[in-house]
C-alpha cells in the first residue's frame, strides 16, 4: 500500500506524534511519502528523526513556476470534467471576502502541484494531519487527481471556525476520519451528517511506553516540567503565578520549561518580574530524547492549557510514571483521571494548580502511586503501536470498501 501524509508544515518539533505514526505504519510494511505545504526552519530539526524526515519530505511551497503551471495544465487536459469540478468545490468551499478568496485560488494551485505529484508516484491515498488550510488543499487535490482522502481531527482550535474550514464538507468528502478522542468526535459530529457518523473514528495519538523507564518518587520533590509551545493558551502565565505563590514554602523549587513560542520573551519578562529567575529554566526546543531525558529527571509534569486535544506531552509524562496537573479541558479527561493518574484543576485558577503542585512535591507515596496508574493507563489506551494498528485497520477497510468500529478493538 502506498500513502501520503500531508501536513501544513513538516516535520516539526512539536509534531512528534505525526512522526511517530508515519514511523509505525512503514513498519508496518506501508511505503508513506510525506508531503508538506511549508518546510520547517531549522529550530525545529531538534534530532535525527526530523532531519532524516525534512530530507525526504515533498515541499509545495514556493513552488517552482514551471511545475505550478504543468502540473495544472496535464491535470485540466487529462480530465477537464474533474478538473472543472475540483474548481467548483473550490468555489463552494471559499471563506467570504476577497481575502478568502485569495487565499482559496492559493489553496487550489498547491492543491494541482500535490495531486500531479501522487498521480505520477502512484499513491493510492492521501492522508491529512489538521482540519484547516492543508486538510483543504487535501481536498481539493483529491478532487483533482480522483485519490480519496481522509484526515486526522485534533481540535480544539479548527472547532473554533468550523464553518470557516467547512468541516462539514471535509467529513462528508472523506473516505474516513480519525478523531483523537470521543470530545473531538463529538464536536465532528455537530457539523457532520448522520450517516457519515459511522466514518468517524476513535484512534489516539499515542507514546511507545518501551521508551520510558519508570521514574522512582522516594523523598520530597522540588522538580517541575513543562513541555510545549510558549504561548500564553498554554498557560504557562498562571503556571508563574503558582510558582511564585509556592516560592515561600519551597525555595528551591525548579521548573524546566521546554519548547519555544511567539510569547517566549513576554514569558521571560514575567518571570524576571516575579523575581522567579532562579527558580524558572527555559531551554528551547529538544530533541525526543532529550525530552525523555527531561522526564526521567523530574518529579511532577504541569500543562495549565486553556485550549487542547489530548496532549502527547501528558502520555510522555505518565509513560515515565511521573504525576501531572492538568486542566478540565477537551479530551483531557479522556487521558487523566483525577485523583488517580494526576490531578485536574480549574484552567485558569493559579491557587489550585499551586495547591496540588504542593501536594504531589510534600508526598513522594502519592507521586509513585499516580505514576504507576498513569503508566498502566498509557499501555492499556495510549500505546503508540496499538493506535497505528487501529489507524491501519481502519485505512485498510475502507480501501476496500468496509467500515471499521468506531473504535477497533483487539489490540
Amino acid at each position: 500500500m502506498r500513502i501520503a501524509y500531508l501536513t501544513g508544515m513538516y516535520p516539526r518539533a512539536t509534531d512528534t506524534f505525526i512522526q511517530r505514526e508515519v514511523a509505525g505504519l512503514r513498519q508496518k510494511g506501508l511505503e508513506v511519502y510525506t508531503f508538506s505545504v511549508r518546510r520547517p526552519g531549522d529550530e525545529h530539526i531538534v534530532g535525527l528523526e526530523q532531519k532524516t524526515e525534512r530530507e525526504q519530505t515533498f515541499y509545495i511551497l514556493p513552488p517552482n513556476p514551471i511545475t505550478l503551471v504543468l502540473s495544472h495544465l496535464i491535470l485540466l487536459f487529462t480530465s477537464p470534467g474533474r478538473y472543472w469540478k475540483a474548481l467548483a468545490l473550490a468555489w463552494s468551499t471559499n471563506q467570504p471576502g476577497l481575502r478568502g478568496t485569495l487565499y482559496q485560488l492559493f489553496y487550489f494551485a498547491e492543491a494541482g502541484i500535490l495531486a500531479q505529484q501522487i498521480g505520477t508516484q502512484q499513491i493510492q491515498h492521501l492522508h491529512n494531519h489538521i482540519a484547516d488550510s492543508c486538510c483543504t488543499v487535501a481536498m481539493l487535490a483529491a478532487e483533482l487527481g480522483g485519490f480519496p482522502f481522509s484526515f486526522t481531527m485534533h481540535g480544539p482550535y479548527i472547532f473554533f471556525e468550523p464553518y470557516r474550514w467547512r468541516i462539514d464538507e471535509k467529513i462528508k468528502r472523506s473516505l474516513f476520519v480519525i478523531c483523537i478522542s470521543h470530545f473531538c468526535r463529538s464536536q465532528g459530529m455537530l457539523f457532520a451528517p448522520t450517516d457519515t457518523w459511522n466514518r468517524l473514528h476513535i484512534v489516539h495519538c499515542g507514546v511507545d511506553p518501551a521508551l520510558f523507564n519508570l521514574v522512582s518518587h522516594n523523598q520530597p520533590g522540588k522538580q517541575l516540567l513543562y513541555v510545549g509551545r510558549l504561548a500564553a493558551a498554554k498557560g504557562l502565565p498562571v503556571l508563574l503565578e503558582s510558582l511564585a505563590m509556592l516560592k515561600s514554602s519551597h525555595p528551591e523549587i525548579i521548573l524546566t520549561v521546554v519548547g519555544d513560542g511567539e510569547d517566549r520573551a513576554e514569558l521571560e519578562q514575567m518571570t524576571a518580574r516575579l523575581e522567579l529567575n532562579n527558580n524558572v529554566k527555559f531551554v528551547g526546543y529538544k530533541s525526543q530524547a532529550e525530552v525523555r531525558e527531561y522526564m526521567q529527571e523530574t518529579d511532577v509534569f504541569v500543562l495549565p492549557s486553556f485550549a487542547e486535544g489530548v496532549p502527547v506531552s501528558l502520555m510522555e509524562a505518565m509513560a515515565a510514571g511521573v504525576p501531572v496537573v492538568t486542566t478540565q479541558i477537551a479530551g483531557v479527561s479522556e487521558l487523566v483521571e483525577n485523583g488517580v493518574s494526576g490531578y485536574i484543576v480549574p484552567a485558569g485558577d493559579s491557587t489550585t494548580l499551586a495547591d496540588r503542585i504542593k501536594t504531589l512535591l510534600t508526598e513522594p507515596q502519592l507521586r509513585s502511586q499516580f505514576g504507576t496508574a498513569g503508566r498502566e493507563k498509557i499501555e492499556k489506551e495510549f500505546n503508540l503501536n496499538h493506535e497505528v494498528a487501529r489507524f491501519y485497520r481502519v485505512m485498510a477497510a475502507a480501501l476496500d470498501g468496509k467500515i471499521e468500529s468506531i473504535r477497533p478493538e483487539g489490540f
